[in-house]
C-alpha cells in the first residue's frame, strides 16, 4: 500500500513518511501514526499524518 487512500491508514500503524523539509531528497522517516490530518478520502501525494514523535508528513509506505 502506498498511503494515498485514507481508508488504508489507522492510528497505531507503522508507516514511513516524507517530512516537508525532506520532500526534495525523498528521505523517509519511520514511525507510528498518532493522528490522520488529511480529511479527504485520498490524496495523490499521500495522506498527511502526525506520528507519535509529533512529526508531520505524508505517508509513502505502510508496513
Amino acid at each position: 500500500m502506498d498511503g494515498t487512500k485514507r481508508a488504508d491508514i489507522k492510528s497505531g500503524m507503522s508507516v514511513a513518511i516524507v517530512l516537508k523539509q525532506d520532500q526534495e531528497s525523498g528521505r523517509l522517516t519511520d514511525g507510528v501514526v498518532r493522528d490522520i490530518l488529511t480529511k479527504s478520502p485520498s490524496h495523490p501525494h499521500g495522506i498527511k499524518v502526525r506520528l507519535m514523535s509529533r512529526e508531520v508528513g505524508r505517508v509513502k509506505k505502510i508496513y
